[in-house]
């Protein structure tokens, strides 16, 4: 068995931890869409947190850390109202050369299907709890025909690569949660070069609609990356897990998926390696409804695919 079939099966089969509980019981409360760093013994995991659609949605982009992975303590909350916008999605954090952190933070236009990309950083050297005050910047504006969010964002040296969700919003709201991931270049991580479409949908596939990579990694000469995929509008904010492999950062295609927890919603996949394997962490629908944020380790045998070298969503940079 493959290393990604192996990673599927732990995601899909083998007993899960949840580590952050939804703010709320029923459709529509989500703890997820995380982001982990493992650093020096630590494990560092910023998430989302939402309410339904009435009661204020993506209201907070929490950043924990934990000395076992599994029990997190928070240690800064960026609320929506901080950044004067609808609601928040998926965040990106990342350790930056000076020793600083960054946190990427995905915005919603109120009234409107527009997403903006908003970057916030410690000092030089800055404890990762002065996020919550940091100094911003927005690194992807969006148009009238784009909406960016739910950033992937890793580092080699001096080399930041992102990968980001792109909705397209040139056939109006109806069509607005169609997706696509767009590769971007930087030398700093705050200013970006767009590139090619590294991963779009499959027709007439379970991946149809759209596709966002969640997690990127190169390996044997190859690049590697989770993503979450639906087949039609009806299955937005019910995204199941594929993965994707190809030969470079910017040209991916499907290889596996979809992967569930029986039946029900899995996505936004983040991986830390550590001793002994890989630290997966994902949002999953739990019997309720709610998502939670959960987690399983799958040992080395399972990761063997996957190098120290490894790029996850946000990992530990080289």
């Amino acid at each position: 068995m493959t290393s990604l079939a192996l990673l599927g099966a732990a995601l899909s089969d083998e007993p899960a931890t949840v580590v952050v509980e939804p703010p709320g019981t029923g459709v529509g409360f989500w703890a997820g869409g995380p982001s982990v760093v493992h650093e020096d013994g630590l494990f560092y995991l910023a998430y989302r947190l939402r309410r339904p659609v009435d009661q204020g949605r993506g209201y907070a982009n929490v950043v924990a850390r934990s000395t076992d992975g599994i029990h997190f303590e928070p240690v800064a909350t960026l609320s929506a109202e901080t950044f004067d916008c609808a609601s928040l999605e998926r965040p990106a954090l990342i350790r930056r050369p000076d020793g600083g952190w960054r946190i990427y933070v995905s915005c919603s236009t109120f009234g409107s299907k527009h997403w903006w990309v908003e970057a916030v950083d410690t000092a030089p050297g800055g404890d990762i709890a002065e996020l919550a005050t940091g100094t911003r910047t927005v690194v992807l504006p969006g148009d009238g025909t784009s909406a960016w969010k739910d950033v992937v964002v890793t580092r080699d040296g001096d080399q930041w690569r992102m990968w980001a969700c792109e909705h397209l919003l040139d056939r109006g709201d109806d069509e607005a949660d169609r997706m696509r991931t767009v590769y971007l270049t930087s030398t700093d991580g705050l200013t970006w070069t767009p590139g090619r479409v590294a991963l779009g949908p499959t027709a007439q596939s379970w991946d149809a609609r759209g596709v966002r990579v969640t997690s990127a990694w190169q390996a044997d000469g190859r690049w590697l990356a989770s993503y979450d995929g639906r087949a039609s509008a009806a299955e937005n904010w019910f995204e199941r897990t594929g993965f994707a492999a190809g030969p470079a950062p910017d040209d991916l295609a499907p290889v596996a998926g979809p992967i569930d927890r029986d039946g029900h919603t899995l996505r936004y996949v983040s991986i830390a390696r550590v001793p002994g394997g890989l630290q997966v962490y994902f949002e999953a629908q739990r019997a309720d409804g709610a998502n939670d944020l959960r987690t399983v380790f799958v040992p080395s045998a399972a990761a063997a695919g996957v190098r120290s070298g490894l790029f996850s969503a946000q990992s530990n940079e080289r």
